[in-house]
């Protein structure tokens, strides 16, 4: 009895240690991005931090409500990850605290967990749900919480942004790029099938489908890519339960131009994780969450934008990293149907959505917003011919936003 009871105390400790570090996966509904930041703002504010994969998630969180589809495979991912796991759903900004605490209490109910782990099944096979992939092994390293006026944005360097060598850099070969949603063939087993590579040689060949939960991806976007070793030779591009209308979930009180400023504050921020840069991340990550809890402090979030915008001028290894990347002329993009400023590589791209942030800001005639259905069309051609990884900062760099997405149609 008393080494049950010690067992049963150690157990308990371990569980409360957990809870402080808790890793949360966030599995966003398209049209509901001010859910996902706001839920995102509260574990920085508890220490804990977004998970990566499944593998790596003590909590999954559904932020609003899921299509049939979606809804298919965000029960998948609950199957892949392992015990003790706690689901949470989140559909509107009023429970995100009481959602969130309501998970770290659940880690911490050790009889739940021992029940969890006797009433699961046989492992599920990923391949069964269409249009899945996990983050697994994401080069990104994810963000910090640091304060927003302990940030030093000032640096020309960046030691942490981990591209020493650039193995460790999200389009530098991909080794850890985890795929998750690759054609599976029963026990989990990815089956390859031959073609001819532009040799004409026979090469193996790999489905592999990116989205729709995925880090630092767009909510609800399904990337199906046919591999011959780590090149994409062929895709197809769209957007799970387009034919319904999931609603959207925005906070009231909200200005338009700093909430669209908001949103590519988050797409800069998805590309600088991607990137490997964190510190850069975060400040983009912050200025979002100061445009959404303060849509009136646009003086405040202009500096701040034109302090970034500095920091990646400055930045030569972002720009050795980025330039060339996945490049479109202004005449592509008027094909593409695209804003001409869009045009140019990952890197440009990059700094036109701090731009962009900006003209948003200061309501200039200057700002765009690519039509995400134009930019979904133009996503298989974009990336023919890309690493995986590199597609991935591609797909970043254009910002896509499938909210506004009518129907879209797939095979």
């Amino acid at each position: 009895m008393a080494r049950g009871r010690v067992a049963m105390g150690v157990g308990a400790l371990l569980a409360s240690l957990g809870c402080r570090r808790a890793h949360v996966l966030l599995a966003e509904v398209p049209g509901h991005f001010e859910l996902r930041a706001s839920v995102e703002r509260s574990l920085f504010r508890r220490g804990w931090c977004p998970a990566l994969s499944p593998a790596d998630a003590d909590i999954l969180a559904v932020c609003g409500v899921p299509g049939p589809e979606l809804a298919k495979i965000i029960d998948l991912i609950w199957d892949q990850m392992p015990g003790p796991r706690v689901r949470i759903e989140i559909q509107d900004f009023h429970s995100v605290d009481s959602a969130l605490t309501r998970g770290g209490s659940g880690l911490l109910d050790t009889n739940r967990h021992r029940r969890d782990a006797a009433q699961r099944g046989q492992v599920v096979d990923p391949g069964s749900v269409d249009g899945l992939a996990s983050s697994e092994g994401c080069e990104a390293q994810g963000d910090s919480n640091p304060d927003m006026d302990n940030v030093d944005m000032d640096h020309g360097g960046h030691d942490d942004m981990g591209h020493g060598g650039h193995d460790d850099m999200g389009h530098g070969g991909h080794q850890h790029m985890g795929h998750g949603g690759m054609e599976m063939a029963p026990a989990g087993i990815p089956l390859a099938e031959g073609a001819e590579d532009r040799d004409g040689l026979e090469m193996d060949v790999l489905h592999v489908r990116l989205g729709p939960v995925l880090a630092y991806w767009p909510s609800g976007l399904v990337l199906k890519c046919s591999l011959q070793g780590d090149v994409v030779v062929d895709a197809d591009a769209w957007v799970v339960d387009a034919d319904r209308d999931g609603g959207t979930s925005v906070a009231p009180g909200k200005r338009a131009a700093s909430l669209e400023a908001a949103t590519e504050c988050d797409h800069l921020r998805s590309l600088l994780a991607l990137a490997g840069w964190s510190s850069a991340a975060d400040h983009a990550r912050q200025i979002r969450d100061l445009l959404l809890d303060e849509p009136a402090a646009v003086d405040r979030a202009q500096l701040l934008l034109e302090k970034l915008l500095r920091k990646l001028r400055r930045s030569w290894l972002l720009r050795w990293s980025l330039q060339d990347l996945g490049h479109f002329s202004v005449a592509d993009a008027e094909r593409y149907r695209l804003p001409a400023a869009l045009g140019g590589d990952t890197y440009d791209r990059l700094l036109a959505h701090v731009d962009n942030a900006l003209a948003c800001l200061s309501l200039s005639h200057k700002a765009f917003r690519a039509d995400p259905a134009n930019v979904i069309g133009a996503l298989p051609e974009l990336v023919r011919g890309l690493e995986v990884a590199t597609a991935r900062l591609v797909v970043a760099s254009l910002g896509v936003d499938v909210t506004p997405v009518g129907r879209a149609s797939h095979v």
